[in-house]
């Protein structure tokens, strides 16, 4: 059987195959899905993506699978690993940040003004898949990015560079790295003006310069090889995805559970009464990434969050067998139930560490009142992905209650937005086939959701 289009999406544990026909037609299908353990312990992913096809193939009951095109989101070997190098923390820096979030990176290591020796060892340490440097609005401040490319030149590591600060120092960091066998990517500034964003180009290098470096898992340049379109972060695919639906949409927010972590994506303008009294900007689309937050391999931190007596009263039954038994995907009900309440607790602590706020200021002219953080108070759709909010029963009424937590001076979304659901588990997949096919991502991630055109 030949079909027009997999998307292979390459986890940490699973690697997961989805097909997709009639691609180039108004009436594109999802065919099915199969899956297979990752195989980086065997030190080759190609291995597990193999036998994900073949599970496929398998689900469609036929012997072999052909396709036009293959293209693939990868979180594998702890995804794209970042380190941000900034002027200030809460302009430069955070703006750098913001890009690399959103473009699917997981950070390892931010700093802010001129690199000291510690910082410098640990950036050797981590081994980052991508280096970002930033600093200084348009023609202004120059020497900390000089200082810092400097620094990060004489290290020579071969890591790929996406300079994104003062424009002004192009040239200058062009040459600082001319030598080197660094590869150098230079970008429009984060922050060319003070409270002005502009990260979307520097997350879209991050996530061609991802692309074009596979080498983050092991086997993941024969995966390479295979793959005839886009390889981008899985996280970057689901914003990308959460992008597209907002275009459609309106304001919405996007929730993925995961074992190990928890992501909100919002894709927001706001009110804007909200943004006139706003301290400082937010970009429309931002991710945070919550690494304490996973239903699996970070279960002992949730459980810690909500308490055992808690979990004890609420779940009648021995808590710590359903610790000791705990396994990535729950079997029985009551299994079931307590990765319903561990899904319950990552999403609400998400969203209270993710929203804005509103604060009232007091000086000699009487009070003021300022807006912080990113607004969600005009989100119209709020959308479950991932394995714990589109396989689980209460997937929709655990999203309900984002709406219901409307804690004073909160930016959280209203009762009125609309719970809608990832039924087929594609959402990462249909954000890499976006890259090309973006009509057809879009009719298909509407079919998923539930939602007639």
């Amino acid at each position: 059987m030949k079909i027009n289009v997999l998307v292979a999406e390459i986890g940490s544990t699973t690697t997961v195959v989805n097909g997709f026909q009639d691609i180039h037609s108004s009436c594109p299908k999802f065919l099915g899905q199969g899956q297979a353990p990752t195989s980086v312990a065997a030190g080759d992913v190609n291995i597990g993506l193999k036998a994900a096809i073949d599970d496929l193939a398998k689900n469609l009951g036929v012997e072999e699978l052909q396709y036009d095109e293959m293209l693939a989101t990868s979180s594998a070997a702890g995804g794209l690993k970042m380190t941000v190098h900034g002027l200030v923390y809460d302009m430069t820096v955070r703006a750098a940040k913001e890009a690399a979030l959103g473009a699917g990176a997981i950070i390892h290591q931010v700093t802010a003004g001129r690199l000291k020796r510690t910082d410098l060892k640990r950036i050797q340490e981590i081994k980052p898949n991508i280096i970002l440097i930033a600093g200084g609005v348009d023609y202004g401040e120059r020497d900390t990015a000089i200082y810092n490319a400097e620094k990060i030149a004489e290290l020579n590591l071969r890591i790929p560079v996406i300079y994104a600060g003062n424009v002004e120092n192009q040239e200058e960091i062009k040459e600082i790295f001319q030598d080197t066998e660094v590869k150098l990517y230079l970008v429009e500034n984060v922050y060319p003006k003070i409270d002005q964003l502009n990260i979307e180009p520097t997350r879209r290098v991050i996530q061609d310069v991802f692309e074009e470096h596979i080498i983050h898992a092991p086997g993941m340049t024969k995966v390479r090889n295979l793959v005839n379109g886009p390889i981008i972060p899985t996280p970057g695919a689901v914003m990308e995805a959460s992008k597209l639906l907002k275009e459609k949409l309106g304001d919405l927010i996007t929730f993925d559970v995961g074992g190990a972590t928890t992501d909100l994506h919002s894709v927001t303008e706001g009110s804007e009464e909200i943004s006139r009294i706003l301290i400082s900007p937010e970009p429309i689309a931002k991710r945070t990434v919550e690494g304490d937050l996973g239903v699996y391999v970070n279960m002992l931190n949730i459980v810690e969050r909500i308490g055992k007596e808690k979990l004890k009263e609420e779940l009648s039954t021995d808590i710590e067998e359903l610790i000791e038994n705990h396994e990535p995907i729950p079997k029985t009900p009551v299994q079931k139930k307590f990765v319903e309440v561990l899904t319950r607790e990552a999403v609400l602590s998400a969203l209270d560490r993710h929203v804005g706020k509103i604060r009232h200021l007091y000086g000699p002219g009487g009070k003021t009142t300022i807006a912080e953080g990113k607004d969600l108070s005009s989100v119209k759709y709020i959308v479950g992905t991932g394995g714990a909010l589109t396989r689980l029963p209460r997937g929709v009424e655990i999203l309900k209650e984002a709406t219901l937590k409307n804690l004073q001076n909160k930016l959280n979304p209203t009762e009125d937005a609309v719970v809608l659901v990832d039924h087929d588990y594609i959402m990462a997949s249909l954000g890499v086939l976006s890259k090309r096919y973006p009509e057809a991502a879009l009719l298909l991630m509407m079919e998923s959701l539930r939602l007639k055109e």
